[in-house]
């Protein structure tokens, strides 16, 4: 209908517009979890960091024409990243997502959830409404190999990984530098695009900065690479 883009529709409007929307993907639409329960070892710059993206992701989905409910979970409202994003975030309080001490494998049935990390084997390949997807509140500077895929794996949930790989090549560059882990809100913004246009290669372009290392496989034509309904692993592409 593109209500958000007529001159006629006061801001009041558009905000109950924007809140409606996001109350009724609490009820109908896919869910997000950003699991923040590895915060403890930050530090102050990389929880700022992490408040930025925290804000970022909030913001593109309320832009989103079919937004996903947010559930942030091992979230203290005592702790420091919590103060952060009070401090950062204009109105944090008042978001319209879930914000919970509980962590995330206790809260949804583990056979719900996927965790996404690009430590997986498993390619994400669809999105579907009735799986809860997890992404570590971790950023660059505090990444340790694995950590996401081993807590997923100690509960016994099930991985995937963006399908970079599978899209994308990598891009000659100076530095030689290639990298698959993205911001949370990179993450999201790849997961709402596609939830929007069933097109990887445009919620990929979408997300993945070109200073990753990578573009999409044929940007010409953006064609993608024909995954077998019913494959379970991720096909090969020379």
């Amino acid at each position: 209908m593109g209500l958000g883009t007529c001159p006629q529709h006061s801001k009041r409007f558009l905000k109950a517009l924007t809140k409606e929307k996001l109350l009724e993907a609490k009820h109908s639409g896919p869910r997000l979890c950003v699991d923040l329960s590895m915060t403890q070892h930050m530090s102050k710059k990389e929880l700022s960091r992490l408040a930025a993206q925290i804000r970022r992701l909030y913001g593109s989905n309320k832009k989103a024409s079919r937004p996903f409910w947010i559930c942030l979970t091992g979230f203290s409202t005592d702790s420091p990243l919590y103060e952060e994003c009070l401090r950062m975030n204009d109105g944090f309080s008042a978001y319209l997502l879930d914000v919970t001490e509980e962590d995330c494998f206790s809260l949804f049935p583990l056979e719900s959830l996927v965790y996404l990390t690009p430590d997986s084997e498993q390619a994400l390949e669809d999105l579907d409404q009735n799986t809860v997807y997890v992404i570590g509140g971790l950023v660059d500077e505090s990444i340790q190999k694995k950590v996401t895929f081993q807590k997923a794996r100690e509960h016994s949930v099930k991985t995937a990984r963006l399908p970079i790989q599978e899209y994308m090549v990598r891009r000659q560059n100076e530095k030689n530098y290639h990298s698959e882990i993205l911001a949370i809100n990179q993450v999201f913004d790849i997961l709402s695009t596609y939830f929007e246009t069933h097109s990887w290669p445009e919620a990929l372009k979408k997300g993945v900065s070109p200073g990753k290392g990578y573009i999409l496989r044929n940007p010409v034509d953006d064609g993608q690479p024909k995954i077998p309904d019913g494959v379970g692993e991720a096909p090969k592409v020379s």
